[in-house]
């Protein structure tokens, strides 16, 4: 037996142990776990961005324990065993890479992507947007919608071409201001976005992991400002907004 499957054999021996002995891990349920599964996701996420490679590895053993957990309450539940998990996805890896175990002809990932969503469509699914969870956080759902159109070739052809989306949607947005329509300036707003996200998949960029990037750097450079304002025995409150911008000017010229 493998170093792996004997530890995959231990966590579910241990999970096993804890789901009959002890009080808390007997009492959850599909549900209670749900934002836990959640949070522990993000987490993993955080890890990514960090580039924590030790955190990526403490995260993953996290999820993985909340993958067995679904499991063994699915089996509780008579619904499904943890081997059916397993062998029901190898058995969906094998039919969606027909260029790997048939003969299928591929020559690049973008063919790969092109065939994933067509043998989807063929399972029974009624679009090809029909995957992207409801609950996915809106700049993620906007760069797993792009991606799933253009498997189907809406798409542009030149991040030039989309730039200029981006132009037209914020001509919009000013127009939708000067009505003073709040509907109209949060739905051009959303255009704006939404083409944004696209101009960063054009770019190669991770939309969402750029904006938590500068979440990040904001929140840096936000609190050294208050030590810097403490050190001159202020608060931020009590500094005017050009002696905030100076600060902040010398802290970013100083990143």
């Amino acid at each position: 037996m493998s170093a792996e499957n004997r530890a995959f054999e231990r966590l579910i021996k241990i999970m096993d142990e804890l789901r009959e002995k002890c009080p808390w891990d007997k009492k959850q349920t599909i549900q209670s776990l749900r934002q836990l599964t959640i949070e522990e996701t993000y987490e993993l996420a955080d890890a990514i961005t960090e580039n924590d490679w030790m955190g990526i590895k403490e995260e993953l053993g996290d999820l993985m324990l909340h993958l067995i957990f679904y499991a063994k309450i699915g089996a509780e539940q008579n619904q499904f065993t943890l081997d059916e998990v397993i062998n029901g996805v190898c058995e969906k890896l094998i039919h969606r890479h027909p260029h790997i175990y048939s003969d299928t002809h591929v020559n690049d990932e973008e063919d790969v992507k092109k065939n994933w969503e067509k043998l989807k469509l063929k399972e029974g699914k009624t679009s090809v947007l029909s995957g992207v969870p409801k609950s996915l956080p809106s700049m993620v759902k906007a760069m797993r919608l792009q991606e799933k159109a253009k498997q189907v070739g809406f798409e542009w052809d030149t991040k030039e071409q989309v730039w200029e989306k981006v132009e037209e949607e914020k001509a919009e947005l000013f127009e939708a201001i000067e009505s003073g329509d709040i509907n109209k300036m949060e739905d051009e707003l959303g255009d704006v976005f939404f083409s944004l996200v696209n101009f960063a998949r054009f770019l190669l960029v991770d939309a969402d992991n750029a904006l938590e990037r500068t979440n990040k750097k904001f929140i840096d450079r936000f609190t050294r400002m208050e030590t810097a304002a403490l050190e001159n025995g202020k608060y931020l409150h009590e500094l005017s907004l050009e002696e905030m911008d100076s600060i902040w000017n010398r802290i970013k010229k100083n990143n």
